[in-house]
């Protein structure tokens, strides 16, 4: 077991405390040792089953499904296993015990999961860092693990993340104010012996040219605000009340990439009257295609609406025209653009939905460059920027137009506009 696992996480392995908390870098195994971890624990203890959440339920397969099902693979029990993916769980075979997979985008059917056989007595948490409510949280750990749970059984919530920001609750709660039953780990890529050196010069590259990123994504620490350029951000959901639909508007950015770079696609809904801003899809690959960037946007039903897209990229503008992305319009670059832009962006608050993943992490390590400055003032890194470059080039859809000159929402609304005007007055 020991070749299998590796070392560096003895006593991770065999914690019984009710909480098992552990923050990491890419890189560290520490998912694949929390999966390796629980194949090892049901399997010695009969009537044990696992939860696993994460905070989109459709994110489990190429994730923890996947993790799991590697872990049967490399401890060379596949046999012994039914995996199945719908709908989707893992049942071993000699007992009927099962691993059970849920989302925290439906909280109220996440709290009443049960199973046919024994105790649901391990709950694991994969990407904590995405579930933005503590309170989500809560109404979890007051239903799952439930009951009396007889010896050798034991109660266990592991929660497994990288540490993209010391704002997030989950450092109040379980760093800074520790229990007895609490355990807590930090592990980063040093201590995974199977990596090798191209795996290792990534992480080289990475403390070269965003510090910030190796801080989190390679040694596992906390994310700090100090030097970020959008401080005015949180991870969380906007329900707009009845009334208000009137004030907010979609917008869609396009920022290209290939093959060191990711293509970035953002959609976000912004209120300029009250200033605030709430992104709510993205997508985020490399080696994509035109054509595939194109069937992406009409899978997810943004054929039609207006998309803001890299002027550097004309060729690739008019493909997705071809296409039947016929409202692909080319961003606005000039003097002081991107300051410009990111100075109005910084005038609203900015909620991200916690499946926008890549968002949160490009929103937690986007910092300015103290070797870079245009005009005796600071640029940011032009680096881990895509989506924040497509929010930017979308943003300059932001405009509302009052008779005989162009100006802001907010200003228009604050002057007299009434709603009817308003409603209308959107210049997309």
């Amino acid at each position: 077991m020991s070749q299998v696992v590796g070392g560096g996480y003895d006593e991770f392995w065999n914690c019984r405390k009710r909480y098992r908390v552990l923050k990491g870098g890419k890189g560290s195994k520490k998912s694949a040792t929390t999966a390796l971890n629980f194949i090892f624990r049901l399997m010695k203890y009969e009537n044990s089953n696992l939860l696993v959440v994460r905070q989109v339920m459709n994110t489990h397969r190429d994730s923890t499904f996947a993790q799991l099902k590697w872990a049967q693979e490399k401890l060379g029990v596949t046999n012994l296993w039914s995996n199945t993916l719908s709908p989707l769980e893992m049942v071993y075979k000699p007992t009927g015990q099962k691993i059970i997979f849920r989302g925290f985008d439906d909280v109220l059917k996440l709290a009443s999961t049960t199973v046919p056989k024994g105790y649901l007595n391990f709950v694991w948490i994969e990407e904590a860092f995405e579930i933005s409510n503590e309170s989500d949280f809560d109404k979890l750990d007051l239903s799952v693990p439930r009951g009396n749970i007889p010896p050798p059984l034991y109660k266990q919530t592991t929660l497994t993340f990288n540490p993209w920001s010391s704002e997030h609750w989950l450092k109040k709660r379980f760093f800074d104010r520790p229990d007895d039953d609490t355990a807590v780990f930090s592990t980063n890529y040093f201590i995974n012996e199977f990596l090798d050196s191209t795996d290792r010069a990534v992480f080289e590259r990475m403390k070269r040219t965003n510090r910030r990123k190796y801080d989190v994504a390679g040694l596992g620490n906390w994310g700090i605000s100090e030097g970020l350029v959008f401080e005015n951000w949180e991870s969380g959901r906007i329900d707009i009340p009845n009334g208000e639909e009137y004030k907010w508007k979609h917008f869609f950015g396009l920022d290209y990439g290939y093959t060191n770079d990711p293509t970035a696609f953002v959609a976000f809904m912004a209120n300029p009257v009250d200033k605030q801003i709430y992104v709510y899809d993205e997508f985020y690959r490399k080696r994509m295609l035109n054509c595939d960037i194109a069937e992406e946007i009409k899978r997810r039903g943004y054929a039609k609406e207006r998309i803001r897209a890299d002027c550097a990229e004309p060729k690739s503008n008019d493909d997705l025209r071809r296409m039947g992305i016929s409202r692909i319009t080319p961003s606005v670059k000039g003097r002081d653009s991107i300051l410009n832009g990111i100075a109005k962006i910084c005038e609203y608050k900015i909620t991200v939905n916690p499946k926008c993943v890549n968002m949160i992490r490009e929103l937690s390590t986007y910092v300015y460059d103290d070797r870079a400055t245009e005009n005796g003032m600071r640029l940011p890194k032009d680096s881990d920027n895509h989506l924040c470059d497509a929010l930017r080039y979308a943003f300059e859809d932001i405009k509302f137009f009052h008779p005989n000159k162009e100006q802001s929402a907010g200003e228009a609304y604050s002057s007299g506009i009434t709603k009817s005007d308003f409603n209308g007055g959107w210049d997309i």
